[in-house]
């Protein structure tokens, strides 16, 4: 086995140019993966080698030697580039890594702002009457309630929303549209804001349903802004954007026993698998409240 190793080491640098960095690399995982062969039959070889024997020494780096999935991949990348080199000289007739599927990378949890946190904060902002204090607090409310992008907030129209059907028309990404409905508080929250708004600046026609003291179009940057400002109020996560309280809408309607299905429509994803990533973190709260209720954690 190590004669096949060697010229293929050797052809990585002779002829592929590979750094002699990479080429230690790979000598390190051909070797180890050998070595995990060969603790299962004595009479190992590169000819013998399954997709099973692949599959089986995938599980073994990621649960015995507590591997990310990133080092297993890397790992995986090499025994690639080696069975395609034996098949290229003719050494196997049957590469067995076309069968194996690499393992996923974990995905990072989403941050979100807890139930609690967003009563907190809504009645905290309820106090602020001004143009701005009850504009910026919509905005908190149409983020959490409808679980839309900052992009798709910016590009509203008072048109976008009908206020007798109680639904929103946004545009989101590849001009996708979709329609949010929305709940009673959110109707009397708008009612509120175009009324302050026309107290200030008159009723006429406007750029976007939401804008300025002035009446311009809001930016991304002062939207992101007002959302971070009002959440570092309730919160200390590191991340506190206008995706965190798409994120939390998101969040909260999982764990009010929305359907998955129907929260994937809400958001605008394409597929399930995106919004699957919310069932983690709803997984995770439950094992945090269990940690801190329960007398036997």
């Amino acid at each position: 086995m190590e004669l096949w190793t060697d010229s293929f080491l050797e052809y990585l640098g002779a002829e592929r140019n590979y750094s002699l960095a990479t080429i230690e690399s790979y000598a390190k995982d051909l070797s180890m993966f050998q070595a995990f062969l060969e603790g299962l039959t004595p009479d190992a070889s590169w000819t013998a080698v399954e997709a099973n024997d692949v599959r089986e020494w995938v599980i073994y780096l990621l649960d015995e030697q507590k591997m990310s999935a990133a080092s297993v991949n890397r790992k995986l990348s090499a025994l690639r580039t080696f069975y395609k080199y034996l098949r290229r000289v003719g050494r196997v007739n049957i590469n067995p890594m076309e069968k194996v599927v690499a393992p996923r990378k974990k995905r990072p949890l989403p941050y979100f702002v807890r139930e609690s946190e967003m009563d907190k904060l809504l009645e905290m902002t309820a106090e602020d009457r001004s143009f701005k204090g009850i504009r910026d607090r919509l905005i908190l409310m149409m983020f959490y309630e409808t679980g839309i992008r900052r992009a798709e907030l910016l590009g509203m129209t008072d048109a976008s929303v009908d206020m007798v059907a109680k639904q929103i028309k946004v545009t989101g990404k590849r001009n996708k549209q979709r329609i949010v409905p929305f709940g009673e508080e959110l109707e009397n929250e708008i009612e509120t804001y175009r009324a302050a708004r026309e107290e200030l600046l008159g009723e006429r026609h406007f750029p976007a349903l939401f804008v300025t003291e002035k009446g311009a179009a809001m930016s991304e940057t002062l939207i992101s802004r007002i959302v971070k400002g009002n959440l570092s109020k309730v919160t200390t996560i590191k991340k506190r954007s206008p995706h965190v309280l798409r994120h939390s809408f998101a969040t909260a309607m999982l764990n009010n026993h929305a359907d998955l299905t129907s929260i994937q429509k809400l958001l605008g994803h394409e597929s399930v698998a995106t919004t699957e990533v919310y069932t983690h973190v709803s997984f995770e709260e439950l094992k945090n409240e269990y940690k801190n209720a329960h007398p036997r954690k």
